[in-house]
Formats: C-alpha cells, structure tokens, sequence
C-alpha cells in the first residue's frame, strides 16, 4: 500500500510556509502547494485514465481544510465513476458562459460597450451618437435579442430596414421611375448604415472578447456582408442633391460667416431654418412675426400647397434683425434691383467657397444630425422639413405642427452650427 501522509489539523495546515507540496492527510493525494512568494492553493495528486493528474481546488485560506478534503472525497468518486473532474468543470464553466450568452441582450452590450469607452473619446458628443444612432436604427430590430444569437439574417434585418427618403433622394427616385418614397437604410443613409454596421460590429467583438459570444462577427463586412450588400463606396459616388456631412458644417459656417453680402446672409439663415431656396428667396418681412418667433411661409411658395410656419432660433432672428431694410422692399433677402435673388446665387456662393455640395442638401444634413446626434423623433423632423405625409391614415392623426417642440430642436441645431463654427474658428 501508499505510505498514508499524517493528517494535519487545521492549526498545522495555517502554520504551513515552506515552499512546495504538503500532503495533508484524510484523502490520498490532498495536499497544500505553498509557493516561492507564500500564496497557498489547494491540490488533488490522482492518476484519472492512466494519467497522474494535479487538480486544482481553490486558493487557502478561501477554501478550508475540511472544505478542500470534501472537494477531493468528490473528486475521487468521480473519478472512481468513470468521470474526469477537469472536463466536468470545464463543462459547467461553458454552462455558464451559455447562461450569461442568453442573458445579456444587444442593447444591454450596448451601453455597457459605451459606458466603458466614454473615457477615451476625445468629442462628448460620440457617446451621444452611437447611443443615437444604434437606438434609431439597431435596438428595434436586435436590442432585445441575446448577443449569443445575433447572426448575419439579424444584422441584415437592421440595414436593410425601410426608411423614409430624403426629399432630395425622393425626388431622384421618383424622376427615375420608382414607384416608392421609401428605400432600404443601407441605400437611403450609406454613410449612416455605414456607421451603424461598423458600431455593431465592435460591439460585438467587445462581447466575444468578454466570452459572451462565439463565433465569426456576422457584422464583419470582409467575407460576410460584403456577400449580401452594395459596396457602400459605390453607392456613394452616386449622389443627388450633394450634402455637407453634419460633422463638417461647422468648418462651413465659420468660412460662411465670415463672408459679407446678401447672398451669405440668405445662404445662413436657409441653413439655420432648413428652408428650401424658394422659400427663402421668395421671403417676405410681412411674413415674420419677431414677438412670437415665427416665419409663416404661405402656401403659394410652399411645394406641399400648406402653409408652413417655422419656429425661429434666437440666431436666426439675430440675423434677420442685423438685416438692412430699404424703402418700397418687401424682401428680407433682396437684389440690386429690390427683387427676390436669382436661384442661383446660394449655389454660386457655394462654388466660390470651394464646395461641391448644393443647397437643398442642407436639409439632409439636418436629418443626418437629427439622427445622428439627437433623441428628436424623425417624425418632427420630417415636419420641419415641410415633408408631405403619404400615408393617409398617418396624415389624418397629425393634427398639430409641434412648433414649441420644434423650436427646441431649431434652438439645438443653431447652437450645434453656431458652436461647431466657433470651434473651428479657434482651432
């Protein structure tokens, strides 16, 4: 038989210091591994299928003597059965992980991911458009599945979701023949998918390194979805209508505030109210009423035939009241002649900046920002865009225009346009 080790008491075992193995008695094979810095740890010598075997049972004093020895009396019973300890835990521990995959939910990931990368992104405003952007467009479609369960069907679900045109996008369509005023995120808003997709993508990663999921990224674009989309790179040299990005509009309203004439003034106010240009060149002083903020465009300049009133931000109405008026003018934004400015001149304006972008696709930087960087529902934005509702039933419930919600939002995209400009005036 074995040489038995004397069985140790509790008090010996705590008086253990010399490096190495100590064999504690009771159950063969229990022993204390002391090493050369003092940490002490549980140990199972046995042979399992042939094979002499070091079991790990927990750190000392976390684990106590009388706990290790019944650890190891089920270890070797196990082993007596027919069962290898190690892969039993192994298994359990894969258990768990599969538990803690079918718990923690995408938009749970989400913020967490967020949370802990806040920290490290120079803009505060990043954090805002992620969470923005991911709730618009992903958190409907993916937030509430497990991240264990995401897959390429999923993901495809979020990009390929129908979304209301841009009216400049609607226009292009329409002249080409399509018989919808909707299209699929991932050719509405390519650079919003884009951004959209590479945000998930991360995430998911951050949960697989976390051992919350396994497997390839199904929103890796490389060998997965450039199989089932567009090449976004490609879809972008196809443009109707070009926008400044919102990330840049504060470069070009610095640039444009620093330009004098009537032209600058007509081109920063159409941006601050996102009107269209001839409901700006067309603009009457009749139509502002200062004391209550608004412009009330009437529906004979309107491309809906609505009257439309717009709420005005404090910039906007710093601007029109910094405005010369002239005798016999009824025109805020007038020519030489006292008439409205030809249609061209905010474009020309543009070109003399340097810019390739026209000035309807202001608008759509307005939506982008709305979406990208606000909890403004697109449903007011779509009203300040003075865009037509096609569904009937829809426009038949929307009795109001939200004008006090909406000049919140104006106030927040001036500041947003106004402070860009400053930053990058400083920079």
């Amino acid at each position: 038989m074995p040489k038995q080790a004397k069985q140790l008491s509790a008090l010996e075992v705590k008086r253990l210091s010399a490096e190495g193995l100590h064999f504690v008695g009771e159950v063969p094979g229990l022993a204390l591994q002391v090493s050369a810095t003092g940490a002490k740890s549980w140990v199972l010598r046995v042979v399992v299928f042939g094979r002499r075997r070091d079991l790990g049972l927990g750190g000392y004093p976390e684990v106590s003597l009388a706990a290790a020895r019944d650890k190891a009396r089920n270890f070797r019973q196990q082993i007596r059965d027919g069962i290898d300890p190690a892969e039993m835990a192994r298994a359990k521990r894969l258990g768990d992980r599969a538990a803690a995959m079918r718990a923690v939910t995408f938009a749970d990931a989400a913020r967490q991911y967020i949370a802990s990368h806040r920290s490290g992104w120079k803009n505060a405003k990043h954090a805002q458009q992620w969470n923005n952007s991911l709730e618009r467009y992903a958190f409907p479609h993916i937030g509430a599945l497990a991240v264990g369960d995401i897959g390429v069907p999923h993901l495809l679900n979020v990009l390929e979701q129908q979304v209301p045109l841009s009216r400049s996008k609607e226009d292009a369509a329409l002249a080409a023949g399509a018989t919808s005023d909707t299209a699929r995120l991932w050719e509405a808003r390519t650079e919003t998918a884009t951004r959209v997709r590479q945000r998930i993508e991360l995430i998911l990663d951050w949960c697989k390194g976390r051992g919350l999921r396994s497997g390839d990224n199904p929103a890796a674009w490389k060998g997965c979805l450039d199989a089932q989309l567009p090449n976004p790179n490609k879809l972008k040299r196809v443009k109707h209508h070009l926008a400044v990005p919102f990330d840049e509009v504060g470069a070009f309203m610095a640039d444009l505030r620093a330009r004098e004439g009537t032209a600058a003034r007509a081109l920063e106010f159409t941006i601050l109210t996102v009107a269209r240009t001839e409901e700006t060149l067309g603009m009457r002083w009749a139509e502002v009423d200062f004391d209550a903020g608004v412009w009330t465009v009437p529906a004979s300049r309107m491309k809906a035939g609505r009257e439309h009133r717009v709420p005005l931000s404090q910039p906007a109405l710093s601007l029109l009241r910094s405005l010369p008026r002239f005798e016999g003018v009824e025109y805020v934004f007038p020519g030489k002649t006292g008439k409205a400015l030809s249609n061209m001149t905010m474009l020309a304006l543009i070109r003399r900046m340097g810019r390739t972008e026209v000035t309807h696709g202001f608008r759509s930087t307005f939506r982008d920002w709305v979406s990208e960087c606000t909890s403004y529902s697109g449903e007011m934005a779509e009203v300040a865009l003075a865009h037509v509702i096609k569904n009937a039933v829809e426009a038949a419930y929307r009795r109001g225009d939200q004008m006090e919600k909406r000049r919140k939002m104006m106030n927040d995209w001036a500041a947003f346009c106004v402070e860009e400009s400053h930053a990058e005036g400083e920079m």
